[in-house]
């Protein structure tokens, strides 16, 4: 094989082999593609696409480059969630531990961010002590006596993916549909887990920007699915505003901790629950409501467990910025809300994101909503908060939110502009 004619091959528009695919994705596991030869082949596929049989092909070549999970030991049914990324989307940080309350197996294995969405294991590093890096042992052990870990994948797990997933990140190629399918289920299916549930994000903060897109994104994902014998269900979420009021690494985990002990905002409370019990469902349990449990803060408990079985201080203080700077409303009027892209990549640039995928994330990076749509607001109130501990990154983060405070003019009793449904539909 030759790595020159695989990138000309789909770069006009060709049909990949599976003898293709399989040699490519061994390749560049091995280190025998170099990095910019299979950023060329993901501009390639991102401009040109794969079909389903191709996508399969890559899936299937990617999980064959590592090891599988087993989790047949385990006495509790397994089952997982995946978000197809977004702004402020720290649902994980609550699903884990609440549905392994409800009686699950939850083996939640996560990635670094990708462009303007925040990473999981990038939030939950910013608590002290917390690590990301567990053996299959350790795993194996938390969700026996814990129910719940959210880790990396081993080194042995899907290891062409860990490569191209930060590849994608720095070149711009992260919207493929097929890429995102592959590498989403690569990982999916090697952990092991028996099900699985999709949060895909629709909406400006999303990678897929209209409904059409994301139904299509979720019909890919669950056919790959339904092939490798899981049972998966996807379900089509808002993401045209930021979900929550906390983008960024400590900012976000501060919020779940918020909601595990019984307040928060009410679109994380609503999404939470929406997947739990989608993914209970998946999991063939017919158990206690997650409202009453979430309320309980029985799941709170298993959130201290869970961080304490990694390493982590839960009862620690969270990274905190050194400078605070207030966007204030320039009129008056009715919020109509933040567009979710602008406040994503305003974050991205206090550094709660990365251009390079070797470069570190600052912890305490981020942005706060101080104001929620449908609210009145005054001139001068204060909209948003931009934490960092960069001041240099201020003008950058104001630059990339021109515009992206909605304000209108409607008076609140003659109905406000508010935002939609977060749920928009649900595919078993």
């Amino acid at each position: 094989m030759n790595v020159i004619e695989v990138i000309r091959t789909k770069r006009d528009g060709g049909r990949l082999s599976n003898e293709q695919i399989g040699w490519v994705v061994d390749a560049y596991t091995r280190g025998v593609v170099a990095d910019e030869q299979m950023s060329a082949l993901a501009m390639a596929i991102l401009l040109r696409g794969m079909d389903a049989a191709e996508t399969a092909a890559w899936t299937r070549a990617m999980i064959d480059s590592g090891e599988r999970l087993d989790l047949s030991a385990l006495r509790r049914p397994t089952v997982d969630k995946h978000s197809t990324g977004g702004v402020g989307d720290k649902i994980t940080l609550l699903l884990a531990p609440l549905v392994a309350t409800c009686g699950a197996a939850v083996p939640q294995l996560s990635g670094r961010g990708l462009g303007h969405t925040g990473g999981t294991l990038d939030k939950l590093e910013s608590i002290p002590g917390w690590r990301a890096r567990l053996s299959t042992a350790e795993i194996l052990a938390q969700l026996r006596d814990v129910g719940a870990v959210v880790c990396a994948p081993t080194e042995g797990l899907a290891p062409a993916d860990r490569k191209l997933y930060a590849l994608r990140d720095v070149t711009g190629t992260v919207e493929s549909v097929p890429l995102i399918a592959s590498s989403i289920m690569s990982k999916k299916i090697a952990e092991g887990a028996s099900g699985l549930v999709l949060d895909v994000k629709v909406g400006s903060g999303a990678f897929m920007k209209t409904t059409e897109q994301a139904r299509e994104l979720a019909e890919a994902l669950l056919a790959i699915g339904r092939a490798e014998g899981m049972r998966v269900t996807a379900v089509l979420s808002d993401m045209s505003v930021p979900l929550g009021t906390a983008v960024g690494n400590a900012l976000e985990v501060a919020e779940a901790v918020d909601v595990l002990r019984g307040g928060g905002p009410a679109d994380v409370v609503e999404l939470t629950l929406v997947l739990a019990r989608e993914m209970l469902a998946v999991a063939g349990i017919d158990g206690p409501d997650p409202a009453t449990v979430l309320a309980s803060g029985a799941a709170y408990e298993t959130w201290c467990r869970m961080i304490r079985g990694q390493g982590g201080d839960p009862d620690a203080p969270l990274p905190a910025a050194t400078r605070v700077h207030e966007v204030r409303a320039d009129r008056d009027g009715v919020l109509a809300g933040f567009d979710a892209y602008a406040v994503g990549l305003a974050a991205w640039r206090l550094g709660a994101g990365r251009a390079r995928k070797e470069d570190a994330v600052a912890a305490a990076a981020g942005v706060r909503c101080l104001a929620e749509p449908g609210e009145p607001v005054v001139v001068g109130r204060p909209l948003l908060e931009l934490h960092t501990d960069d001041p240099d990154t201020v003008p950058a983060a104001l630059d990339a939110l021109r515009g992206a405070v909605l304000i209108g003019a409607v008076p609140i009793d003659d109905g406000a502009p508010v935002r939609g449904p977060l749920v928009l539909d649900v595919l078993r």
